[in-house]
Order: C-alpha cells, then sequence, then structure tokens
C-alpha cells in the first residue's frame, strides 16, 4: 500500500467499498469499467461474503475530481454492483489531527503524584530558581521546540490561512518527533503584521528551545526573522529557507561527485526568488558557488532591472549575474549545468532541458507538482534529474533541529548548515541521489555532525 501511495502521489487516493453479485466475470466487468476512465487500481481487499455477494474495499488513484465524478458515476450505473462507501485515503489519516502532548511520567500511587506535583515539585522550583540554567535539564523547555505560521504560504498552496495550514506544522511536528526525539508545539499567528508576529512569539518564547517559523510568505519571513533572532538567546530557523537550502546543497554536492565537476566551474539558474530561491543562492555563493543566475517571474534578476525588485532581490543581485544576462527563464535556461526549481508547477519543458549544456543537473523541486517531471527532464538527456519527493527539506531540518538543541546554541550558523549537507551527501549510497529519510539513523549523524560544527565554532 505505501509503495502504491508513493507512486501515485499526485493523485486522488479514495478508498471505495462496492458490494458486487458473487458470479463469475462480476469483478471484472467493474474493472473493465474502472479502466475505462483511466482510474488506476490500487490494493483489492475482501471485506465479508454472503451466499449471492462480496463486498470489496477497492483503493483506486485518480488523476482529479472530474475523472472521480465519472468513474463513480460509472460504476453506479453496472448492474449487482453497488458502492456503500467512499472514503478518501488522505484525509482518513489527518481525522483527529495527527499530534497530542503526553506525558513522560506515569501516576501510578499517590506518592508519584506527591514527586510529580505538590510538594514535591517544590524542590524542582527553587533547584531551577538557583541554578536558571538547569531549567533545560528538568523540565521539557530543552527539548521543545515552537513551530510557527500566519498560513501565508503554505507548501504550494499559498496564502490560505491558519486553519488550513495546521495539518502541514502537525506534518512537520511528526517528523520531528519520529526522526530526532523533538517535541513540537505549532503556534497559528492569525496576522501578516510583522511587529505582531514577533512580539507573540517573543512573548512565548520562554516555554520552547528554538523557534521555527513555516511557511510565512517573502519577503514578510525575512524580516520576522532577523528581528526575532536579534531579539532572541535561542536559535530561530526558517525551515522554508535554510532547511530546503541545506538540501539542496547536499544533492548537488552529491550530483557533482557523481560527474566529476568543480562548484567553482557550473553554470547554474535558479527559477524562483521567494524564501527557498534568495536562501539557496547565498547558501550556495557561501559554499563556493560562482556562476549563478536567479530568475523570477519577470525573468533574469541584475543590477539594472527595475520592475518587481525588493531589497533582497537588490542585496542578490550585486553578487549574481555577473554577465547581466536578462530575458525569461526559457532564454537563461540555455547552455547552463544546473537548473534548481522552487516556482511554480511545469514551467519548463523538454526542449528548455535540451538546451542546456550536455547532461545537465535538474533539480524541479516546486511543490506538489514540479516544474518538470523527472522522467521528463531524464528523457530530454538530463544526466541527474530529481524533484520534491526526494530533495526534501525533511531530509535536512531533523538533524539540524536536534544537533542545534543538543549543542545548546544560541543560532544556526552557515557551518552547522553546511555539516548537515555534506552529512547527507556522505551518508548516500552510490548513484542513489539521496539518502532514504526513513533510516533514522541518517539524522542522528546528521545531528552529531550539526552539534559538532556548533561547538568547534564556540
Amino acid at each position: 500500500m505505501q509503495k502504491e501511495i508513493e507512486k501515485y502521489d499526485f493523485k486522488l487516493i479514495k478508498r471505495i467499498r462496492v458490494r458486487i453479485h458473487d458470479v463469475p466475470g462480476a469483478f471484472g466487468r467493474v474493472a473493465m469499467e474502472l479502466g475505462r476512465y483511466g482510474a488506476m487500481l490500487g490494493d483489492i481487499t475482501k471485506v465479508y461474503v454472503t451466499s449471492q455477494h462480496i463486498t470489496r474495499d477497492l483503493i483506486m488513484y485518480f488523476d482529479n475530481q472530474k475523472q472521480f465524478e465519472e468513474t463513480k458515476a460509472a460504476l453506479e450505473k453496472i448492474k449487482r454492483c453497488k458502492i456503500l462507501s467512499i472514503e478518501d485515503e488522505i484525509l482518513n489519516i489527518h481525522r483527529g489531527g495527527k499530534i497530542e502532548i503526553t506525558p513522560t511520567v506515569k501516576i501510578d500511587s499517590l506518592s508519584d503524584l506527591r514527586m510529580i506535583y505538590t510538594p514535591g515539585v517544590a524542590q524542582v522550583c527553587n533547584y531551577i530558581l538557583k541554578n536558571p540554567e538547569k531549567v533545560y535539564d528538568f523540565t521539557s523547555i530543552g527539548n521543545s521546540v515552537c513551530i510557527a505560521t500566519n498560513g501565508s504560504a503554505i507548501l504550494g498552496l499559498g496564502n490560505i490561512g491558519v486553519h488550513a495550514g495546521m495539518p502541514v506544522m502537525e506534518g512537520k511536528s511528526v517528523i520531528l518527533h519520529e526522526m530526532a526525539g523533538v517535541s513540537c508545539i505549532p503556534i497559528l499567528i492569525n496576522s501578516d503584521d510583522t511587529d505582531r508576529i514577533v512580539d507573540t512569539l517573543e512573548a512565548i518564547s520562554k516555554t520552547f528551545s528554538m523557534i521555527m517559523i513555516e511557511d510565512i510568505k517573502a519577503p514578510l519571513c525575512f524580516e520576522v526573522e532577523r528581528m526575532l533572532q536579534e531579539r532572541l538567546p535561542i536559535p530561530v530557523f526558517h525551515d522554508d529557507q535554510h532547511g530546503t537550502a541545506t538540501v539542496i546543497l547536499a544533492v548537488l554536492i552529491i550530483a557533482l561527485q557523481m560527474f566529476g565537476r568543480k562548484k567553482e566551474k557550473v553554470s547554474i539558474v535558479i527559477n524562483g526568488a521567494g524564501a527557498a530561491g534568495l536562501a539557496t543562492c547565498w547558501m550556495l555563493l557561501e559554499y563556493g558557488f560562482k556562476n549563478i543566475v536567479v530568475c523570477d517571474s519577470a525573468g533574469a534578476i541584475h543590477e539594472k532591472r527595475k520592475e518587481k525588485m525588493n531589497v533582497y532581490k537588490k542585496a542578490l543581485a550585486k553578487v549574481t549575474n555577473r554577465n547581466m544576462e536578462k530575458g525569461s527563464l526559457k532564454t537563461i535556461i540555455k547552455n547552463k549545468d544546473v537548473f534548481i526549481g522552487v516556482s511554480a508547477p511545469n514551467l519548463v519543458s523538454k526542449s528548455m532541458v535540451r538546451s542546456m549544456n550536455k547532461d545537465p543537473i535538474v533539480l524541479a523541486l516546486a511543490n506538489p507538482i514540479p516544474e518538470i517531471m523527472p522522467q521528463d527532464a531524464r528523457d530530454a538527456g538530463a544526466a541527474f534529474a530529481k524533484d520534491g519527493r526526494t530533495v526534501n527539506n525533511c531530509l535536512a531540518f531533523p538533524g539540524l533541529v536536534r544537533g542545534a538543541l543538543d549543542a545548546r546554541v544560541s543560532k544556526i550558523t552557515y557551518p552547522m548548515k553546511f555539516a548537515a549537507a555534506e552529512a547527507i551527501a556522505a551518508l548516500a549510497r552510490k548513484h542513489e541521489g539521496v539518502p532514504n529519510f526513513m533510516n533514522l539513523s541518517i539524522h542522528k549523524k546528521v545531528a552529531e555532525k550539526v552539534k559538532q560544527a556548533a561547538l568547534n565554532l564556540n
């Protein structure tokens, strides 16, 4: 089931329970009707059998809602076939939420109660009062992270609001808990005002050892991160920027090693000048890449461009695109070695990939649909092509967060992010492209390298 979901993860996934007359060929007619509308049939589970009927659960994959409705209508017309129920498999996983706060100790007796709560707890309170730094050892603060959003830039969905964005915050919380043992509390801030967001997070910051801001639109996210980090003695981490940039750097290290290329020599085009695109560009520059052009909806960013510029793009224009290339992505991508997309679906064609230098590297990372499907890029000549399903910030942020908490640093630095990227690259098997996210040892090793880099700076 899991492999099927991964294979068809761009599709709608439905569990359809049908009751079919139990005679030869009956299910074959159902399957034929499903195929006629292009639906993909997954797992088939027998639920129960009567003297005349058999009830089955069918896992079905649909390209869109229209295809689902047409297929459903066709099933309803088949004689002696009745749809008993239809469930959305994705909604089922999220029903009731994906996280909860649970205690780490049990109350099995009055003695336990008196140690956990009054009067015993007073001893711990007084100990922390005399030794403030021990709050990290004797409370949950040392392992707690706030994940804050205003819902203005949720994945590839845009400004959908805090409630619609909550499932993403819960998902990230699950990842951090399962892969790095970190406790997370999502905080929804219903505001687009920089000062209000910053003031809110500053006011509650004593509860946490790190503030993660998530899915806040650019340039608001840049200001929120900067102001918070100036005010707080704990790390402020914007995963959409720095986690994404770290994983992209890791995959570029892997790809360049596979093909024997040098970071100083390759030419790169980055499409997307939001949080992820700008952070990726700055990280690659800091790491030693030289030849980078960033594009947005108005084309290549350069020093003389006037339209759709802001202070962040102007700063980037001073250190990138030194040849003053101008034009749209279709023009800029020509004769480049690397394409990095953090923008929108279906912006890159096969002919655009063919216009790149021989054996290009294509990282099309727009979510949920990439700029070009990896197989299409490979068919057009890409030597290395990945999308956001595998080049995902979830490879980086568990280890980055765990390592930063363990080192008890006040902020996350470039050397820490470089250590994470290099660790991820080193842990990928030959020709694998990226390590397996489900391998817990990957995140543990990344955390160790991040902690080591942090302690080396102190």
